[in-house]
């Protein structure tokens, strides 16, 4: 179980009657997109308890969760709280939520937009910069596809970015399909591929533009030159 230190409350409000839980904080950030197990929702828990008021002790009535939840059963009261109620993050935590958020979001314009100006990715230190210079505030809670939409016409005015896809050609020999096949796989969507009569693979990808040096890198490095990719048209 987490500690008590480092658990956060979540808080659910329903027929005038409080509920919160001490929980793991990336389990509950996370929760909406990313829910583990039961066993693991548990184990979350830094207390097996459903309280009215957590920082004074003050657990729920069972008579009052089984009316307001239907149920006593505790991963179903988990769930719920987790879907349908609020964090309440001290200072430091919020701050580093939103740090890693921001993270993510410099990550994601990174992989997928350009500078038309050059047609090469934007560094990361650079988009972060222009985040800072027209002062964006982030959301710890809303996903990075929201934040990123939110962003754009602001980071656009003072940093020139197109979103856009590219489709790689890519041959594999047939001594490096195993090493590298899932690399290709994983750069993007693999829209055509086919295994050749030497053993050899050549497929077409789409990728976010921003990944295009990495995947010629990786296949670079571990082909040692001898895979063959084109750009399509």
């Amino acid at each position: 179980m987490v500690s008590l230190e480092e658990a956060v409350t979540a808080r659910y409000e329903s027929e005038g009657h409080r509920f919160e839980i001490l929980i793991d904080p990336e389990v509950a950030y996370s929760w909406k997109t990313d829910p583990v197990n039961d066993e693991e929702l548990i184990e979350a828990l830094a207390a097996d308890e459903v309280w009215k008021d957590a920082q004074r002790g003050d657990r729920a009535s069972e008579q009052v969760i089984k009316e307001v939840f239907g149920t006593d059963e505790l991963p179903v009261i988990v769930k719920r709280i987790l879907e349908q109620g609020q964090l309440q993050l001290t200072t430091d935590q919020r701050r580093e939520m939103v740090a890693s958020k921001r993270r993510q979001v410099v990550a994601h314009i990174a992989r997928n937009a350009i500078n038309p100006q050059t047609n090469a990715p934007h560094p990361p230190a650079r988009i972060d910069s222009a985040l800072e210079e027209v002062h964006v505030v982030i959301d710890p809670f809303k996903s990075v596809e929201e934040q990123v939409k939110r962003v754009l016409p602001d980071l656009r005015a003072i940093l020139p970015l197109r979103f856009e896809k590219v489709r790689m050609a890519v041959r594999l020999p047939a001594a490096y399909v195993g090493a590298c096949h899932h690399d290709v796989v994983n750069s993007g969507q693999v829209i055509k591929e086919e295994y050749q009569s030497d053993g050899g693979w050549i497929g077409v990808v789409e990728m976010a533009a921003g990944d295009q040096a990495e995947l010629l890198s990786r296949l670079g490095s571990r082909t040692h030159g001898e895979a063959q990719t084109k750009i399509l048209k």
